[in-house]
């Protein structure tokens, strides 16, 4: 029996030369550590779809997708995460689900905050991508 797998979204949300990082406030085994912010997809949504969706719910915002980061990183069977990158359009971002607190992270500062492990190999291309763009 195969499962199918499902996809999570993440997002690289962008602003002013910074990457949003969001803390987790559940579940337990999650709290306190730190990740993209985004979501599983809907059935029949895209995954720009699911990003904006996702990034309005969780923390207010309007945002429009980018491009895609890198390839897909396992998670819990049977979900993969697949990170986009966004700009910010409009809101300011605040923690209303899942999360306790947001920070906007330059590129040097990524490495202070606790990532999830799942989270890290988007996070260091990301970087990549944000450091190519003020260059």
């Amino acid at each position: 029996m195969t499962t199918e797998r499902r996809v999570v979204v993440g997002a690289a949300l962008l602003h002013e030369g910074r990457m949003l990082a969001a803390r987790r406030s559940a579940p337990p085994e999650l709290a306190g550590r730190w990740e993209l912010p985004g979501g599983k997809l809907e059935p029949g949504e895209s995954a720009g779809q699911a990003l904006v969706r996702e990034l309005r719910e969780e923390l207010g915002v309007e945002a429009e997708p980018l491009e895609r980061v890198g390839g897909e990183w396992p998670l819990r069977p049977p979900y993969v995460l697949q990170v986009w990158t966004a700009r910010l359009l409009a809101g300011e971002a605040r923690p209303l689900q899942d999360h306790d607190e947001l920070r906007w992270l330059a590129p040097d500062e990524f490495g202070d905050v606790d990532w999830l492990d799942q989270d890290r190999p988007a996070v260091a291309l990301a970087a990549g991508l944000l450091r190519r763009a003020e260059a």
